[in-house]
């Protein structure tokens, strides 16, 4: 009969033997039965096409292959353990590199004003900031963490809903004052491009106003910001972006239609990694503490 490969549980059976000598010390080892290591010995030699053991009155003696196994089996487990314990040790050091995947408009305005704090607290903890308004795959660990407004998050992954996220359509105060005809779609709109197709802006604006004049498209919310102040045109914004400059000014209030949720995301695979928690639970105090302003709520 040709012998069979190996397997790690095999191992562990026969040191166990080998390390007490008696299938009940090895059974007590290895938090099982006596005739469970009898079973599993006797089935691994057959395997193996070798005997590993004498059998004895005083108990199980190894025989020269059965020594040569303790010895590679010792080794084998030790690289395992070693192993083991730098996987173990690595989650529970807060350190090592992060990529995170944020939108420009809340890294920038929101987010960005605390990481110096973090940094402080983790200064061992290497950020890796990916401007994204859309989603990278986290199972190919294109990113560890992933902020994103959306309604519907992957089911690949794990997170925590933050809050609503308040839109609605700003104008600058000096292009809304020179404005003869302040009508919607006497406005010129500048609007997001295809690859931010995800934002309900552009069914929003088609299905109220049709004939709307479209005279910029971006692909960045900073950009369409900007664009606002620069007296421009209107255009839709998360109120965090629109409400914290005085230049602009609310055209609406916070359209429903246009608002979404704001989810904290990471794989499954992750969540437990020590670094992985640090920065999600800071990243949740530090949007806990911006709320208001996320949800449109204006200034008292």
């Amino acid at each position: 009969m040709n012998a069979q490969p190996m397997e790690w549980n095999d191992l562990q059976f026969v040191l166990a033997v080998c390390r007490e000598g008696t299938l009940s010390g090895a059974a007590r080892t290895l938090g099982v039965n006596h005739s469970t290591v009898f079973r599993r010995i006797s089935a691994i030699e057959n395997k193996l096409g070798v005997r590993l053991f004498e059998r004895l009155a005083s108990g199980y003696v190894m025989t020269d292959v059965g020594e040569a196994m303790l010895m590679s089996g010792e080794r084998i487990e030790n690289e395992v353990l070693g192993l083991s314990r730098k996987i173990i040790g690595r989650d529970l050091q807060l350190s090592g590199a992060l990529r995170v995947a944020v939108p420009d408009a809340l890294l920038v305005k929101v987010i960005m004003p605390h990481l110096a704090v973090f940094s402080q607290l983790y200064p061992k903890i290497q950020l890796e900031l990916i401007i994204s308004n859309n989603f990278l795959n986290l199972t190919r660990r294109e990113a560890d963490i992933a902020i994103r407004a959306t309604q519907t998050p992957p089911e690949t992954v794990v997170g925590r809903r933050i809050c609503t996220m308040a839109s609605t359509i700003y104008g600058s105060i000096e292009y809304l004052t020179h404005q003869i005809d302040n009508s919607v779609e006497a406005h010129t709109w500048l609007m997001p491009d295809e690859s931010l197709e995800q934002l309900p802006i552009t069914k929003w604006l088609s299905r109220k106003y049709p004939k709307a004049v479209i005279g910029l498209r971006c692909n960045t919310l900073l950009g369409l910001y900007e664009a606002a102040t620069q007296n421009i045109g209107i255009t839709a914004l998360p109120c965090f972006l629109g409400d914290s400059d005085n230049r602009l000014k609310r055209i609406f209030p916070p359209v429903e239609e246009l608002s979404t949720e704001l989810w904290l995301l990471t794989h499954p695979d992750l969540r437990r990694t020590a670094r992985v928690r640090v920065l999600m639970d800071f990243i949740e105090e530090v949007l806990g503490k911006e709320k208001r302003l996320v949800q449109g709520h204006l200034p008292v």
